[in-house]
């Protein structure tokens, strides 16, 4: 666990410093938002970014965001100051921590990062055989080509394979290949120089350095276009990289894992994908099967997403009913693990009474859980129940879905999000929309704890 405190060390910083050190973290520091926007340009990566709330907390997250750094930020500051508090949340820190440093909420905010994400829940003989075979290759320095569907947990596996490499003491780097653009690609994987072209305005280093002495995950490969194939294939073969605007090559030293949604021999077919670099990287194969195919994990992950999410929303941990396990088997889960993890936060969220039962289980393209879906205004005809929303407009109805989902969050902003699967700051625009139009918009519920993402509302927040 690398974190990054951006601000001073003395006193009450440096004593939370200590005790993130204390619980395996390696620690660095930077005297403000450039020189850490500097520190992660440079290599110096961080899977946890600490800031003081009196900095510019937005400008370090945007500056993130421009250069495609990714990794949660945490804000600090004295209890009392409350509006650094607001702020630094509504510019999209995770968490605000007050001080003096409590060392279990450091551990906590700590783990939150570092462990539960990551974590491997399997039983089924079909997901075992493929958690065997990469524990047998997770020590060499081969390469190793992670296929499966969407949400079937490709990136854990990456991760199993790097934390019993003899690279587990080094970075794990991943790169969506398919969520940068073509254009930015590039510079994302080998870095650049200053003045290399428009916008390079200091050095940065590349995916490929960061990554030396560790493991670079190459998330969604079969997305790269083919010019990039061929850099990348002569990366592989000579170990060394040339930076946009370069005048020398640089050596690195890392192990590449890739992942693909696709079928890459079909890709090599039509041309879309290098044949040579397919064979480079696929030493060795760790087919994920999706959810369908290894039916005893269905409830071993329900119950782990039951537990993580309740801990997670500070909720009584509840079980599920044997009526709510029956509709999670019969299922076919399209969207795979991730598609049964979303369904379990929603149902945390939404469940009532000493367990969850089939009415907090909301499966898309599933049966309607409320028999009086109709008097509710789910209409009853038609597929999926969509007869009453013949004849009202997009807007209207999206509408009455973010307040209807609030309410049922009980005014939470940030649960609601999770729901509907937007993000919370274009949620906040759509309910500022609706309250300038005359809507309603629930407030956070009386009596319900409040969360690091959602403060108290105050005028002109929403």
């Amino acid at each position: 666990m690398r974190v990054l405190i951006v601000g001073s060390m003395e006193g009450q910083v440096g004593a939370a410093a200590r005790i993130a050190v204390q619980r395996g973290a390696k620690v660095a520091q930077a005297n403000d938002v450039a020189a850490a926007l500097q520190a992660l340009r440079a290599g110096r990566g961080a899977d946890l970014v600490m800031i003081d709330g009196r900095f510019d907390v937005a400008a370090l997250i945007d500056g993130m965001a421009a250069e495609h750094i990714v990794a949660p930020v945490v804000a600090y500051g004295v209890e009392s100051d409350s509006k650094a508090a607001v702020r630094a949340i509504k510019a999209g820190a995770k968490e605000f921590i007050p001080l003096p440093p409590d060392p279990e909420l450091i551990a906590a905010v700590l783990q939150a990062v570092a462990q539960d994400r990551h974590a491997l829940v399997f039983r089924d003989p079909a997901m075992a055989r493929v958690v065997t075979m990469a524990e047998q290759v997770a020590p060499s320095d081969a390469s190793v080509m992670v296929t499966g569907e969407s949400g079937t947990g490709k990136e854990l596996i990456a991760r199993h394979l790097h934390r019993g490499s003899r690279r587990a003491d080094g970075p794990f780097i991943a790169v969506n290949c398919a969520a940068i653009p073509e254009a930015l690609l590039e510079s994302e994987l080998f870095g650049h120089e200053k003045g290399a072209f428009t916008g390079a305005v200091a050095r940065r280093i590349g995916k490929f350095e960061e990554a030396s002495g560790g493991t670079l995950l190459l998330d969604e490969i079969s997305e790269m276009d083919v010019r990039l194939q061929a850099k990348l294939l002569r990366v592989l073969q000579e170990r060394e990289i040339d930076r946009i605007g370069g005048k020398q090559p640089v050596r690195v030293d890392t192990r590449i894992v890739a992942t693909s949604n696709r079928d890459l021999k079909a890709e090599v077919a039509a041309g879309r994908f290098r044949e040579d670099l397919f064979f480079r990287l696929n030493v060795i194969t760790l087919p994920l099967p999706p959810l369908r195919q290894r039916p005893q994990d269905i409830d071993l992950l329900a119950r782990h997403f039951a537990r993580k999410y309740a801990q997670a929303n500070h909720l009584a941990e509840r079980p599920l009913s044997s009526a709510a396990l029956a509709m999670l088997r019969a299922h076919a889960w399209p969207g795979n693990v991730r598609e049964l993890e979303n369904t379990l936060h929603r149902a945390v969220l939404l469940a009532h009474g000493d367990e969850i039962g089939p009415e907090a289980v909301l499966i898309e393209g599933g049966p309607a859980p409320d028999p009086a879906g109709a008097a509710s205004g789910n209409g009853g005809a038609g597929p999926g129940g969509t007869g009453a929303l013949v004849g009202r407009t997009v807007a209207d109805v999206e509408r009455d879905l973010i307040i209807d989902t609030l309410r049922h969050c009980l005014g939470n902003r940030t649960h609601a999000a999770t729901i509907l699967g937007i993000s919370i700051r274009t949620l906040r625009n759509k309910l500022r929309q609706y309250s300038d139009e005359g809507v309603a918009v629930p407030s956070p519920g009386v009596g319900v704890a409040a969360t690091a993402d959602d403060p108290p509302v105050l005028p002109g927040r929403l």
